[in-house]
């Protein structure tokens, strides 16, 4: 794989000398993971949308352009002969090299990281189990796609040692609060819930297309008794759509609800 890192391309395989950036030593910056097909990165503008927000309320150098980011996702996924397949795009924009310290330079410009891997669709319903560890609604790094990812990274392990798929995060007052890696969706008696930003929630680009196409999707919170009596739950992200979940800590869920089908066809309507 050819990464594209701070203004060269490199083998992603060969050392590089990055540890003097803060993104890699302090987990000073953001990310974002975008779907491409074909070559084409879906849906960047709403990520180049989120990752300048996030800058803009974190203090870091606002992000090269929109195009500029485009040319580079699509040189990667070239380089790294991914244009004929589905893949993921990684872009990093980090506060960029500094002394040590946790002290910005504010006079470093910021560095950004483009990168590709394959992203085959996943092939069933997610397993689905509550993580014991919580989600700190009151950190920007549940605001926004940070590189300070630790919590999900844990939270996804306990998940996997427990022979599930992905790990129901609930934050500090105990309220749910998102997935490791994606937005809930939840049945809520003939309702579609998705917990509201203020309670750890990121604000997901999936998630922002159901409500951009007025599909009837409620934000509100949400309870760890309303999860336990659901029907039917799904995650969402920008990798995925929507993928419906099959149990959630061994109870059977019903992957192929009436609610979350109306929610899949909303999507596709939005492409």
């Amino acid at each position: 794989m050819i990464v594209w890192a701070d203004g060269r391309w490199i083998d992603a395989a060969a050392p590089a000398a990055l540890l003097a950036d803060r993104g890699f030593a302090l987990g000073d910056g953001l990310f974002e993971t975008v779907l491409a097909e074909q070559g084409a990165p879906r849906f960047l503008a709403r990520h180049h949308a989120r990752l300048a927000a996030g800058a803009a309320a974190l203090g870091l150098p606002p992000p090269p352009s929109l195009g500029e980011i485009e040319m580079l996702a699509r040189e990667t996924l070239h380089r790294s002969q991914l244009d004929a397949t589905r893949a993921a795009v990684r872009i990093a924009w980090t506060a960029g090299r500094s002394a040590r310290g946790l002290a910005r330079d504010p006079a470093a410009p910021g560095a950004l990281y483009v990168s590709a891997a394959p992203a085959p669709a996943p092939a069933h319903p997610a397993a689905l189990v509550t993580a014991r560890i919580r989600r700190n609604e009151t950190s920007p790094t549940a605001r926004w796609k940070t590189l300070s990812y630790l919590d999900s990274v844990m939270a996804r392990r306990e998940a996997e040692l427990a022979g599930a798929d992905e790990a129901v995060m609930l934050n500090t007052a105990g309220r749910v609060a998102c997935a490791a890696a994606a937005t809930l969706i939840v049945v809520v008696g003939d309702a579609l819930v998705t917990p509201p930003l203020d309670d750890g929630a990121l604000p997901g680009i999936t998630r922002a297309r159901l409500f951009d196409a007025g599909f009837s999707l409620v934000e509100r919170r949400l309870t760890t008794a309303d999860i336990e009596a659901a029907p039917a739950i799904a995650l969402a992200n920008a990798l995925i759509g929507l993928r419906p979940a099959a149990r959630l800590d061994g109870r059977a869920l019903d992957p192929d609800h009436p609610r979350l089908r109306a929610a899949a066809a909303a999507l596709v309507a939005t492409e």
